[in-house]
Order: structure tokens, then sequence, then C-alpha cells
């Protein structure tokens, strides 16, 4: 079983910024990517950035230049850096973490809760 503990949403105006944390913890050997995803109601849940172990980064086009992913491996942290917010960016964004609980294990994947951001124009 994994724990994942976000934090840093909110409400921000047009053109601000906020930073998203989340912290994994639980049985894990192993992480193979952490990254975010958002979804607003009624829509699906879209992935907005992704860091996959190894130094390779993938972004939504819409975020591209404007949001930046990193990780702390020590923590088994991920962050999300997003700068020049638009109202179109409002959702929940949730953690994920792709991991192993073992060596022989299957891999698995994991949401967390989520996180409400909230852009005001």
């Amino acid at each position: 079983q994994v724990q994942l503990v976000e934090s840093g949403g909110g409400l921000v105006q047009a053109g601000g910024s906020l930073r998203l944390s989340c912290a994994a913890s639980g049985s894990i050997f192993s992480i193979f990517a952490m990254g975010w995803y958002r979804q607003v109601p009624g829509k699906s849940r879209d992935l907005v950035a992704i860091d996959i172990s190894g130094g390779r980064t993938q972004y939504a086009d819409s975020v591209k230049g404007r949001f930046s992913i990193s990780r702390d491996d020590a923590k088994n942290a991920v962050y999300l850096q997003m700068t020049s917010l638009k109202p179109e960016d409002t959702a929940v964004y949730s953690c994920y973490v792709q991991y192993k609980e073992s060596k022989l294990a299957n891999i698995k994947s994991y949401w967390g809760q989520g996180t409400q951001v909230t852009v005001s124009s």
C-alpha cells in the first residue's frame, strides 16, 4: 500500500504561480515515474506532466513553457511549479506514482486524492 500526500493547491489570479508538492510513502521498493494529472468535472483525468526515472520528462502541450516538474528521489517526492496560470488550468490536480513494492513484484500505478487549483480571471 502506498500513500501520497499532496499540498500546494489554492486560489490564484490569472498570471500567478503555484507550486504543488507530493510525497510518497508506504510499501515502495522502487519508483519508475512520478507526475501530475488534472481533472475537471465531467471530463477525463489528463496528464499534465510526468518525470520518468532516468531523466525523461513529458508535458501536456497546453502547459509547455509554463509548468515545470521536478523530483527529489531521496524524499520520494515530486513537485509541479506552475507559472503564468490561466483560468483554463482550473482543475483538481492529482499526484501519480508508478512503483514496485518489491524487486519481483508487478509495477503498480496509484493516484492521490487531489488538490484543487482555481485560477480566477
